[in-house]
Formats: structure tokens, sequence, C-alpha cells
């Protein structure tokens, strides 16, 4: 289970590493059922970047796999993306920036960014993952 202080730890990591790169950005926690755990946009972060970083983490928590790996088997279904989109009121959101979260091999949650490109976005991610002493894969 994905406790609220390990969301807080995530978000705190993600926004040092964030620093490091001098690139404000949103960041946003969901547990693996795609609930909302907790969420932070740092001074000078896109608008949206908060609603695209809640989209990316939900999709990486739906699949248990990072949000990158849904754009590249989206990307040739490019009507079934949009159907899938509709179809999650939005949610689904097949871009790259969001990881998985396991803690001792089970699968916790998501951390997904929003701010930089979607390779930066994703880094943060992995590197706050780590950072917090979880991992973005089952073993």
């Amino acid at each position: 289970m994905l406790t609220h202080d390990q969301a807080l730890t995530l978000l705190a990591a993600a926004g040092a590493e964030s620093d490091q790169l001098g690139i404000p950005m949103s960041f946003a926690v969901m547990d693996p059922y795609g609930h909302l755990v907790a969420l932070a946009r740092m001074d000078g972060a896109p608008w949206i970047s908060a609603e695209v970083a809640q989209g990316k983490a939900w999709t990486s928590a739906a699949y248990g796999m990072p949000s990158a790996g849904q754009k590249s088997k989206m990307d040739p279904l490019p009507n079934f993306a949009t159907a899938l989109t509709g179809m999650t009121h939005g949610k689904f959101t097949p871009q790259p920036g969001a990881v998985p979260v396991f803690d001792g091999g089970q699968l916790i949650g998501a951390l997904g960014a929003s701010g930089g490109t979607g390779q930066q976005d994703e880094d943060v991610c992995s590197a706050a993952v780590r950072s917090a002493g979880l991992s973005t894969a089952a073993s």
C-alpha cells in the first residue's frame, strides 16, 4: 500500500531532481487504482502541467509500466488511443513522463511529471523513485 508519507517523499525527491535540472515541473502520485494521493506544482511550472502529470501517472499505474510504453503501443493506433482517452474521461495519457512505483515487488502506484520534455519528466521520476528507496520494476 502506498502511504501518504511515501507519496510526499516522492514529491520532495522529484522536486529536488527537477531543481537540479533547472526545470519547474508538476508531479502527481497515484495509487495502483488510479486515485490521486499527492500533487505538487512547482513555481513557474506550466499551468497545464499538473493535469498532464496526473494523466501520465494514471496511465503508468493502470498498466504497471512507464507511460512511455503506452505511447509506443498507441503510436500506430491513434484512433484507439483517442477512444481510450475518451472512455477514461481524459485520464489515459500515453506519453513519456511517468513510472510505476514498486515496493518489495508489489505495485503500489505511479509517479508522473510534466514540465520538461517527456524524457526529462521520466528521468526525474525514475531518479525520485530510487531516491525514495523504492523501485520502478517488480524485480
